[in-house]
């Protein structure tokens, strides 16, 4: 795209830009501009009440100002005349730290000082519901085994096929879409991307499918595990590393184990080295410990890890090798902010070379069947408090993702888990009213 957005503007036909940032939390938080404003808020930036919105800032903090960054724009295939715009958050003519984008490309421009260029890809998978969120929108999705079911997918063809069409014109590479493992949940493939371009890409995918799905008369959610019994939405993740000129794959080696050569076995192994850590930024809510630890599906499997291991085409386990030059990180969760998602794998691989670590022996059994048999390899933590736990105790990951992020995370992070845990819920009621 160009850099002038007045003059996207006015070649697109576009009235409004929505200058949109996400929070700690991943919520979008946007200002709807008219194009006759877009200049001086280029230049200058949208004001925001950071207070307002999931960010350690108090209502005392000056106006921090969402710039947009113009490589980002993507014109909405649904309303054509409006635009949405990722910004970078700045306050006092210095970058907000703890703002995720912000910290994603200050981990990028790190592996980029390094001679690494970082892509990925992601499979955002989600579930549409019923407006009021309480089932699944097709009451004929029943099957106990729905995966790739054929008639599901169909009848959600109009909603599925538009999102598609919209990727596929915003030359996104869309290439497959499919009915998932539990009722009502879907998975749409497009190509990957370098980190950013893949993030911003996540974000918007997350709001596009939320607004057909409404124009649809239905609801859409990320939720790691919205229904007991069914299989929780993942969001997994696929990384390589190139050279700093994005052409040559580092991680690619076929002389080496699987394809993957030292340097992406490094990578490999910081994320190891990390992984009840980072933890806290993949499944970053309550709720997504239901599905890292849930028991068995109505499926047969959960197709979610619960223990740090690693393995070859196989995925019952944390991270697989699908192919050479690449690997999936099956942890994330569909709550995971898309930001802080790449802006961890960046900084537990960076580290993971630094240090040249290694990702411990490689294990190609059914972890599902046999992973009771597995000695030495640390389980994922059990609730969101564990994980931020883990993550507060890793100091070289904390100092990676930055002192100020860290600490604003954790903060915030804290309150949330403190309020769960205040809640008062039926199943004490259930279980003691009669002690």
């Amino acid at each position: 795209m160009g850099n002038d957005l007045a003059a996207f503007a006015k070649e697109k036909g576009v009235k409004y830009f929505m200058i949109s940032y996400t929070d700690l939390f991943g919520g979008q938080r946007a200002k709807l501009v008219p194009a006759q404003a877009i200049a001086d808020m280029q230049k200058d930036g949208a004001g925001f009440a950071g207070f307002a919105t999931w960010l350690d800032l108090t209502p005392a903090h000056p106006d921090m100002l969402a710039v947009p960054d113009p490589d980002s724009v993507i014109q909405l295939p649904w309303k054509p005349e409006v635009a949405w715009v990722a910004a970078n958050c700045i306050m006092d003519d210095k970058s907000v730290a703890q703002a995720p984008r912000n910290t994603l490309k200050r981990l990028i421009a790190e592996a980029a000082g390094d001679g690494m260029h970082v892509k990925t890809g992601v499979e955002a998978e989600f579930f549409l519901i019923s407006p009021d969120g309480k089932t699944i929108s097709d009451e004929y999705d029943t099957a106990s085994k729905p995966c790739y079911d054929q008639q599901a997918v169909m009848r959600r063809y109009d909603v599925i096929a538009e999102i598609c069409d919209y990727m596929l014109a915003l030359g996104w590479g869309a290439y497959q879409n499919d009915h998932e493992d539990a009722n009502g949940q879907f998975e749409m493939n497009w190509a990957f991307d370098d980190a950013l371009a893949t993030a911003d890409k996540h974000s918007f995918f997350k709001f596009m499918v939320r607004s057909v799905a409404e124009k649809h008369g239905l609801r859409a959610t990320f939720m790691p595990k919205p229904f007991p019994g069914l299989t929780g939405n993942g969001c997994h993740a696929h990384i390589s590393v190139w050279d700093k000129d994005g052409k040559t794959n580092v991680f690619a080696d076929n002389a080496m184990e699987l394809g993957l050569s030292a340097k992406g076995k490094n990578f490999l192994g910081g994320i190891m080295k990390h992984a009840s850590a980072l933890a806290a930024i993949t499944n970053p809510t309550v709720n997504s410990y239901k599905r890292i630890n849930a028991p068995r599906t109505i499926s047969g499997a959960t197709w979610a890890p619960n223990s740090v291991t690693w393995t070859g085409n196989n995925r019952t386990h944390m991270v697989r090798v699908p192919g050479p030059g690449r690997f999936e990180l099956r942890l994330p969760d569909g709550a995971a902010n898309p930001y802080l998602l790449q802006a961890v794998i960046i900084a537990a691989g960076l580290d993971g070379i630094r240090s040249k670590a290694d990702p411990g022996r490689r294990y190609d059994i059914d972890m599902y069947q046999f992973g009771h048999t597995v000695e030495g390899a640390p389980k994922l933590p059990l609730n969101l408090l564990d994980a931020l736990r883990e993550f507060d105790n890793d100091k070289s990951l904390k100092a990676a993702l930055g002192e100020e992020f860290s600490s604003a995370y954790l903060k915030l992070k804290h309150q949330e888990w403190n309020s769960y845990a205040s809640h008062f819920t039926q199943w004490e009621r259930d279980h003691t009213l009669d002690i």
